[in-house]
Formats: structure tokens, sequence, C-alpha cells
């Protein structure tokens, strides 16, 4: 039967599975030593196992196939071990020129209705009470069937700015900085349902698990500050939206590239400052000493691990510059109100943008912020009734939109930082329950400005009814390819292979759209 032998030359203990070989009985009544590390028994002579000196010699007399491999792999590990690691995070070079540096990333959450902000049909009122024509079809939705009365808009629309673009009365400050803004109005995605929505305008996929927008970036550029995330996420205090974490998340990418999470109140970043009585000096030999542990027992292909001990060696270097980031009292009051911090209604999301652009200030490359989220009624997911619902959330967020678009531009930063308006998808024409509307993947409206875009201008239609986009139709993935190109990268080229297969953010689509470039 089988058995394991413990064989032992120059130091080295090794134990071998294989058949037993016959022995004397003087040799099977020889008792073994209690300790074999202190004590040097006979060596025991085996016919096909001659002495080794080493552990890789005794590879090589094990066979030449199985030597040769093994061997190879200890020295693949032990050269990657003795190189010193690269942080991941380092700055990398784009495809091309870029056109922008880093990304403000508004997200809307429940889907804001484009028809009551951006995209105006008068078409509707001819239509009043009536379902839609039969030659239009029967768009189902989440909460309807698609045959309910159409619900025109109560906004007021005017045209403002020199490019003369459409905007309500709901966003009375953003209209003076329409200018500056890019309208996709023809976008579409292929989900009814919130989460699965979120998933693919934030990763292009449908299902939970594939890396982010922000992910893709930091995986693609790295980050030029070594002291903050390159990936931040600010989400609703009231929660986070119903796609959770997979949102901000890495997916198969080495989990480094995952976003961070900033909460509210003055220490954003949770457990930052070091415990009390620990001195500075005791925290740096703290450190080194992790340091070397890590660097001693790190596996190269452990990119939990990786990510585990750079994100403790980037927490250390935060804890001397993340303060002084994230403290608004170094601001003006005069900044402080433009983005209103002194107004309950927009103290919040004011505070989430003007700490935004304090960190693409220094350097951080992605910023993704949240407006909605935990609770109904935080967000806006306007089933009831949809004036009520985007009059509560446009007062949260035009002022501070419109503030940090112009601190933006007046601090010569909006050519570099690209500045995303978006959500999972908008809204129907039809009502739901007589003064609310249900989701709508057809067609909608998202925004982009700064950062190498042509502002004062709208790309593509909806119909008359504002149902589905019929010009220029753009795609999540075609939004993500506009996304990646101005940031100087080829959503072609940016790839990561996992499973046997390179996959890229824009899966096996997207075609950037060339008119939203400047």
């Amino acid at each position: 039967m089988p058995h394991a032998e413990l064989y032992r030359s120059g130091g080295l203990h090794l134990t071998i599975i294989g058949m037993a070989p016959k022995r004397s009985k003087q040799l099977q009544s020889r008792p073994y030593p209690a300790n074999l590390i202190d004590m040097n028994p006979p060596p025991i002579p085996h016919p096909h196992f001659p002495t080794a000196r080493t552990r890789r010699e005794f590879l090589f007399q094990a066979g030449g196939g199985l030597g040769g491999i093994a061997l190879a792999w200890l020295l693949q590990r032990d050269a990657r071990a003795a190189a010193p690691s690269a942080n991941p995070l380092s700055p990398k070079p784009s495809h091309f020129a870029p056109r922008a540096k880093s990304i403000i990333f508004m997200f809307m959450v429940g889907g804001p209705s484009q028809l009551d902000l951006f995209d105006p049909k008068p078409e509707l009122e001819k239509w009043r009470g009536k379902p839609l024509p039969e030659s239009v079809g029967r768009p189902m939705s989440q909460f309807t069937k698609g045959n309910e009365a159409l619900l025109p808009s109560s906004r007021v629309f005017k045209r403002h700015g020199q490019s003369g673009m459409w905007l309500s009365d709901l966003m009375p400050q953003l209209a003076g900085c329409v200018d500056d803004l890019c309208y996709l109005n023809s976008c579409w995605c292929t989900s009814t349902i919130h989460a699965s929505a979120m998933y693919e305008l934030h990763s292009g996929r449908t299902l939970m698990g594939y890396p982010s927008l922000g992910s893709w970036v930091g995986y693609g550029l790295g980050s030029v500050n070594d002291n903050l995330p390159a990936y931040c996420v600010l989400p609703q205090p009231e929660g986070v939206p119903e796609g959770g974490a997979p949102c901000w998340g890495a997916g198969f990418l080495p989990a480094v590239y995952q976003g961070t999470l900033f909460r509210k109140g003055a220490n954003p970043i949770l457990n930052l400052k070091p415990p009390e009585g620990v001195g500075p000096e005791e925290q740096r030999r703290t450190f080194d000493l992790v340091h070397k542990l890590n660097e001693r027992n790190l596996d190269p292909a452990d990119t939990e691990l990786k990510a585990r001990v750079a994100s403790y060696e980037l927490a250390f270097r935060m804890q001397q510059h993340a303060p002084e980031a994230v403290d608004l009292a170094r601001e003006t009051a005069k900044t402080r109100e433009a983005y209103g911090l002194n107004l309950k209604e927009t103290a919040d999301f004011g505070t989430r943008l003007l700490l935004s652009r304090r960190l693409v200030e220094r350097g951080v490359r992605f910023v993704q912020v949240y407006s909605g989220g935990g609770p109904i009624v935080t967000q806006w997911d306007a089933h009831d009734d949809i004036n009520r619902n985007h009059e509560k959330m446009c007062s949260h967020v035009d002022q501070p939109i419109a503030a940090l678009l112009h601190d933006l531009k007046q601090r010569g930063l909006l050519d570099e930082t690209l500045v995303v308006w978006c959500s999972e998808f908008g809204r129907m024409p039809s009502s739901q329950g007589g003064k609310g509307r249900d989701h709508n993947p057809h067609g909608y409206t998202m925004w982009l400005a700064g950062g190498g875009v042509k502002g004062g201008q709208a790309i593509g239609t909806t119909d008359e009814f504002g149902l589905k986009a019929i010009d220029k139709r753009i795609s999540v993935n075609d939004f993500h390819a506009t996304i990646l190109h101005l940031l100087g990268l080829d959503h072609l080229r940016l790839t990561f292979r996992h499973d046997g297969r390179d996959e890229r953010l824009t899966d096996v689509a997207g075609v950037v759209v060339r008119e939203a470039l400047a």
C-alpha cells in the first residue's frame, strides 16, 4: 500500500508518497527519533530515489518532465518575489492625446424624465388622455402595459443661451450653463428594471460582476496622485442605489481598481484617523514592518491581497493628505454659498460636488456622485407624481451643478474635467396612476460638459411622443466608448484577459459619438 516516508538530505526534509519497500526485521524494529529536526537518523536506502542535496536536484531526479516543470515554476516565483512590487495605480500612457484628465460622474438614481427636463414634446398635448397610436405599438414597462393615457408635461420650457437649448423651469440655475452642455437626446438601454439597468450604465452589462466604468479608467490610466484614491464614490447619505456596490466594483479586474466610498460628515473616509496615543513615529515603524512582511509573503497572483496591501499603503499616505483634501472650511464663504451649503435642500449635494471639485483638483481620476439612493422618497423614481418628485429632486441638484460648472470654468479646470449627467433610463410619455410616469429605456436624455465636449448642442432625437430614439441612436456602449475616447483611451484596445477572452467595457459593440467632440 502507498505510504509516506521522510527522507533527509543536507537539512532538507521531503515527504514522498510511494510503495513501501521491504525492510529487514532489524530495520523495521529500529525506533524513529521523536525529533527529526535535532537528531540525525541513518538514511533509509531506496532504489528509486538517490540522495539529493537540494530541492531542485531532487525534482530533477524525480523525472525530467516533472522536475523541469517544477523548477521553472520555482524559479519564476522566486524571481517575482525578488523583484520590487510595481504600483498598479501608477500613471499609464493613454492610447492617444486625451481631451480630459478626470471625470465627475453624476448619476441620478431612479430615472429622471427627459420629457419634463430637456426634451419638450408639444405633440403630447394633442393626444392628452388617449393611448399611443396603434402604429407606435404598446410598449410595456415595469408597471404599465402600454395602453395607458398619454400625459403631456406641465412644465414651462424655454430656449436659453446663445445656442437656444431647451430647458424646463425645473432647472433655472442650470439654464445659465446650457452653452457648455451637450445633450444626448437619443440614448437607449435594454432593461426596464432599476438594478439591471444600473449595471448596464455602470459596467456595460445588465448582470453584476463586470468592472465599472471608473474601474476601467483606473486600470487604463492609473492615478496621478499617490496620496488619494484614483476612484472615489460619494453616495446619497440615505443609502446606495438598488444596484449597490457592483456599480463601483472592479469585477474581474484586480480589486485595487474598485471605487473608494466617501461618507457624509467631517471624516468621509472611515478609520483614517490613528488610534489615540499612537504617534507618527510609531505608526511609521508599524507600517514598515507590515510592508516587509507583506513583501515576503505576497503571491503575485493574489490580486485581493495585493489590493489590500495597496489600500493599507494608500491609507497611510492619506492620513497626512486626505484631511486637507476633504476640509471644505478652506473654501471661501462665497464658494460655499454658491454651492448651496447654507441651504437645507442643497447642502448635501452641494457638499459632495464641492468635494468632487477639490478631489479632481488634486489629481483624482474618477469621482462618482449619486443623487438619490436608499428609500424611494429620496430617488428620481416618479411613479406617483412626476411634478412633486422632480420639483424636490431638482431643488437638491440644480444650484450645486450650476455652481460646479461655473467653478470649474473659473479655475481653468472645465477644459480638462469631463462632467457627466446620467441615469439608468428615462420616463414614459404615458401616465401611471394619472400623475406619474413609468420607466422608459427606449429614448431618453443624458448630457456631457467640459473635457473636450462641444457644448451648446443636442445630438439625436426621439419620436414626437418622446418614447423612442429615432435619429443618431446612442447605446450605452456608444456612451462608454465616447467617454473613454475623451480620456485618450480606445475602447477597442482597452482589454483584460479573463476566462480565455479579451474582455472590454463595450463588449463587442460601441461607436464614439464624434458629434459630441469639440
